[in-house]
């Protein structure tokens, strides 16, 4: 029986090209929502999860940061999707023809010279790939969707114009979830870990934990910050660092980490996407 990767959109999205290309030998499970995404992994309906987290030109993707440490799963893997929107139409539309072109929130404005340059108004829709089906069943030759090739392949529309995104390296970073962790494998470009922690109620308590990290050459990639419960007195950090939690260097930052915090999880180790250096230039 084939395994299953699920991710949060329908057929065609921009999650499930990502699935398409880092795990092509999983069947795709188109989900709703990124909760049922997650849950289907969870129960056992999938066996990864491909889970979008930051956009290059959007930023990090909403909630996803809060879903994550209540999920139960725990990242294996990262991959980058280079973002390409189009503008897909109906096979006999012309693209001065176009009024209307509907895609996800994220979406719209990541094309919006494009939409301003030839008139065309943004529709908001809850997935594109969705946008792409409906353009294709109700057959109005105005209306086009913002949405990748792969979904103009699955709902027979045409392509009126390619690559409309106004950042010609929009990329948008995908985690891959499992249920179970994996700290055996390296990676060729070294390896990622992530954790989230709350720090102690004390005087300069996230200057202190962080400097665990610097003192033992530990490049911290990503910190990031949310409020718990909906209190504000309640903010949780979700971070990322360059390396694995068996190296020496490691050790020493997490231990002095967890003199200042009451509460450290971490959420997955795995390997860095060759694709991490190539977006950040280096």
């Amino acid at each position: 029986m084939p395994q299953k990767i699920a991710f949060q959109g329908e057929l065609g999205a921009y999650g499930h090209e990502a699935c398409v290309t880092a795990r092509p030998d999983y069947d795709p499970l188109p989900c709703p929502t990124f909760e049922t995404a997650i849950d289907a992994v969870r129960k056992g309906n999938a066996d990864l999860g491909m889970i979008a987290v930051e956009n290059s030109t959007y930023g990090r993707v909403a909630d996803v940061h809060s879903l994550l440490p209540e999920s139960g799963l725990h990242i294996v893997d990262e991959t980058f999707v280079r973002v390409h929107i189009n503008l897909l139409g109906t096979p006999e539309a012309k693209l001065d023809d176009i009024k209307e072109a509907h895609g996800h929130p994220v979406i719209l404005p990541q094309c919006g010279q494009f939409l301003r340059e030839h008139a065309i108004r943004g529709r908001v829709s809850s997935d594109n790939a969705r946008a792409a089906r409906e353009v294709a069943s109700e057959g109005d030759p105005t209306v086009a969707a913002l949405a990748s090739e792969l979904a103009a392949e699955i709902y027979g529309l045409k392509v009126l114009a390619r690559h409309i995104e106004d950042h010609a390296r929009n990329t948008t970073r995908f985690l891959i979830m499992a249920r179970e962790p994996d700290y055996i494998r390296r990676g060729a470009s070294g390896m990622m870990t992530s954790f989230v922690f709350r720090v102690r109620n004390i005087p300069a308590a996230l200057y202190k934990a962080m400097g665990g990290f610097a003192t033992n050459s530990v490049n911290m990639t990503k910190l990031e910050s949310y409020m718990v419960g909906g209190e504000f007195t309640a903010t949780q950090f979700y971070a990322e660092i360059e390396g694995h939690p068996d190296d020496a260097n490691v050790q020493l930052a997490m231990e002095e980490l967890g003199y200042f915090t009451d509460h450290l999880h971490v959420m997955g180790v795995y390997p860095a996407a060759a694709r991490r250096h190539e977006k950040s230039g280096g």
